[in-house]
Order: C-alpha cells, then sequence, then structure tokens
C-alpha cells in the first residue's frame, strides 16, 4: 500500500463516524460471551442475583435507553452541523466531526446496545447473566456521562470565540511541526540549466493534503536527482497538472507512479501540514460575522484575537519561501513552494480589514495586532507588517479616522494606549 493510501485512509478513518460505533458493536457481543464464561466460574454475591424477570426487563429497559440515547446524540450532531455551517465555516465540519468524545459516545452506546440484546438471549428460567446484567447497567450509566460530557462540550462550542480557540490551538500545533524545516533550512538550490528530464503530472484531481518528504528525498537520492514541487500543499490540482519536474544528468525512470503515490490527494485540504489552513477557517469565522446578515464585529475582533496569537508565532519563524531538503549527505534533493511570512499576514488580515473597514472595533484590534507583531516578529519580516499598518490607516472618508487610527486590544472599549510610567519617573 502506497504512502498516500494509507495517508488517505488515515484520514478517512479520522473523519469516519461509523467505524467507531461499528467496533462497538461487533465487541458488545464479544463482551457478551466472556461475562457468560465468568458467570459459570464465579459466584456472585445475593446481592448482585437477579431473577429471571427482573433481568429480562433491566435488559430491555437498557436496550431501549441506548437507542434513545443515540438518537438523542444524531440529533444534537445534526444540530451542530447546522449551526457550524451557518455561523462560523463550512471548512470547521472537518474538525467537528472528527470529535473523538462524539465517536466514544456513538461507540460506547452501539456497544451497550448489542451486548445487552446478547444478554437479552441468555436469559432462562434456571438461568441468568448476573454479571452480565451488572455490567449493562454499568455500561448504561458510562454512556450517560460521556453523554453528558459531549452535550456539555457542544454547548460550549456553539460559540465563536471557542471555535477560533480551538482553531488557534490546533495551528499552534501543526506550526511547530510543519515550519521546523524552514528553520533547519531556507537556502534554496540552484537547478541546472536545462529542461528537466521527467515531468510527474497528477492522475486525479484534488487538493494537496499532505507530501512525502523523506520519501521523496530517498528516492531523490537513490537515483541522484533533483525533484522541484510544482504545487504546494494546499493547492487544488487538476487531472494531468504538473506535479514534480525532475533534475538531472542521467535519465530518470520511466514510471512516476512511485512518485505520485508520495503526494496525498484529497476533496478538500487538511490541517496536517497546513497551518494556512487553519488560518482559512478563523479568518472565514471573522468574515461571516462581519457580513450584513449577521453584523457581529465583536466575534470578528475574538477571532483575530486569536489569528493575532497564531501570527506572533509564525513571525517568530524564519519563513523564506521556498524549502530545500536534502540527504544525508548535504545535497539538495527536494525544493518546495514555502508560505512567506507576508503570505500568512496577508491570508489572515486582508479579508477581514475588507469587510470590516466600516467598523472601528475592528480596525482598532486589527492595529493593536499589528503593532504588537511590528514588536515581536523577526526583523526581516517587520516591513510587510509595516505594510499592513500603512494599509490599516487608510480608513480615510469617515468622521471616526482618528478613532480608527488608535489601538485597542479590544477593539472598543480597552484601556486607553498611554504609556504607564514608574512612580520614580513621575517624581
Amino acid at each position: 500500500m502506497s504512502w498516500a493510501l494509507l495517508f488517505r485512509a488515515r484520514e478517512y478513518l479520522k473523519g469516519s463516524l461509523w467505524v467507531y460505533p461499528l467496533a462497538g458493536a461487533i465487541l458488545g457481543p464479544l463482551l457478551a460471551v466472556l461475562t457468560r464464561q465468568a458467570d459459570t466460574s464465579v459466584t456472585v454475591p445475593q446481592a448482585w442475583q437477579y431473577a429471571p424477570s427482573t433481568a429480562s426487563t433491566v435488559l430491555t429497559t437498557i436496550v431501549g435507553a441506548a437507542v434513545g440515547l443515540t438518537g438523542f446524540v444524531v440529533t444534537v450532531t445534526v444540530l451542530a452541523i447546522q449551526m457550524a455551517t451557518g455561523t462560523f465555516s463550512a471548512r470547521y465540519m472537518r474538525i467537528w466531526y472528527r470529535d473523538r468524545l462524539l465517536k466514544a459516545v456513538l461507540a460506547v452506546l452501539a456497544g451497550t446496545l448489542t451486548f445487552s440484546f446478547s444478554l437479552l438471549r441468555q436469559v432462562g428460567s434456571t438461568q441468568v447473566p448476573n454479571i452480565g446484567v451488572s455490567v449493562a447497567g454499568g455500561l448504561l450509566v458510562l454512556s450517560l456521562v460521556l453523554f453528558l460530557l459531549f452535550f456539555d462540550r457542544f454547548i460550549h462550542r456553539l460559540r465563536p470565540v471557542a471555535v477560533a480557540d480551538l482553531v488557534g490551538q490546533m495551528a499552534l500545533r501543526v506550526i511547530t511541526t510543519v515550519t521546523q524545516a524552514a528553520q533547519i533550512d531556507t537556502a534554496s538550490a540552484e537547478i541546472a540549466a536545462g529542461d528537466p528530464v521527467l515531468m510527474v503530472t497528477s492522475g486525479r484531481a484534488g487538493s494537496i493534503q499532505a507530501i512525502h518528504v523523506p520519501g521523496l528525498v530517498t528516492w531523490a537520492s537513490r537515483h541522484n536527482h533533483l525533484l522541484a514541487m510544482q504545487a504546494a500543499v494546499g493547492d487544488f490540482v487538476t487531472t494531468g497538472q504538473h506535479l514534480i519536474a525532475v533534475y538531472g544528468d542521467g535519465a530518470a525512470p520511466a514510471n512516476t507512479g512511485r512518485l505520485q503515490a508520495m503526494i496525498a490527494l484529497g476533496a478538500e485540504r487538511t490541517v496536517e501540514q497546513d497551518p494556512a489552513f487553519a488560518i482559512r477557517i478563523m479568518a472565514d469565522i471573522a468574515v461571516k460575522a462581519l457580513s450584513a446578515a449577521i453584523n457581529d464585529p465583536t466575534t470578528a475582533v475574538q477571532a483575530l484575537d486569536h489569528l493575532g496569537n497564531v501570527l506572533r508565532l509564525l513571525g517568530a519563524t524564519p519563513l523564506h519561501g521556498p524549502l530545500t531538503f536534502r540527504d544525508t549527505e548535504g545535497t539538495p534533493r527536494l525544493l518546495m513552494p514555502g508560505r512567506t511570512w507576508t503570505d500568512y499576514l496577508t491570508l489572515a488580515v486582508t479579508e477581514i480589514r475588507e469587510y470590516g473597514c466600516s467598523s472601528i472595533q475592528v480596525v482598532r484590534r486589527l492595529r493593536a495586532i499589528l503593532e504588537d507583531l511590528q514588536e515581536s516578529v523577526r526583523p526581516e519580516h517587520r516591513p510587510a507588517v509595516d505594510t499592513e499598518i500603512a494599509i490599516a490607516a487608510g480608513f480615510a472618508g469617515s468622521v471616526d479616522i482618528d478613532q480608527a487610527r488608535a489601538r485597542d486590544r479590544q477593539g472598543i472599549g480597552g484601556p486607553a494606549a498611554t504609556e504607564i510610567s514608574s512612580p520614580a519617573a513621575s517624581n
């Protein structure tokens, strides 16, 4: 199985809502068999023994409760989908249906249902699965606890600021791993003059979800070639579009399937190797909040809070665009397009500035973020911040231009941006 196929399989399992419940439904009858064997070898106390009629009633009630709770969880999930797509961003759904707690609730409920139903077959006039009935009750209690935890998370995640915080945390985790390549080597390798000896094209259409960098470097080192990616992670490529240009002196293998198998394509972007996708989601939340139908600039400011945190981490990274990956001997083997600091900054603030230019709250908060970045980012990143500050100052044509040029960490209502002097300096 190729690396790309394995990656897509992992992504499918992370996003599927039926795999874990199916596993729970299969484990339920197996657990019923184990409890039956335990009943034959263990004598339970009198308080834990059940009459046949009591056991049947309890198990029937548990089966009905499991079915009812499952239906309620599905209803809540559908409601969450409607709220997320209508209020936040359609891209956020890729994070929502990966919620492990949601899958755990469905798996335990499915397992409780099949486990209790299997125990009903074991109830006879003289034989009662005493241990199994107690375990079924415990599983129902566990299902209820997990459901309450899931419901609590669902209620809290209805707030846009909670969604922005979740996406921001994911972005921070991805940035710390993905941008390590930029910190290690940012010097571009020179491509020898001449045309590539081989051009690898895409076998299907889709977004580039991930690239197997170690595999491409190993292939290039083995064949003594230099690979140059023609598209970046997150780009959408069409069928037959150029993906990789192979440079070198000798002829490259004619079979391009091995190289194609190291690039995972999917219907939509993922955040696994693409921190810009997380920034895209947060920007979408802010832009939707600024639409005329919603008109909620405070939500946009809250999204800007978390965007500023992500940009601060990115600004401390030496992002210079194209990345060069070398083999163990230090020879350049793979060139990849890489986003610069300007690319990330533009993605984060341009659309929010465009749609929020009439909101003093948004403009003031944006200016506060940019001025904070001006002090915290690497020196080579500051010109891009200066440019954004100059653009943000173009709140011209309004009687509120002076207020809009002020900085406010809360957009409107924050403490005045005045210098606080020490007691010694004021004497």
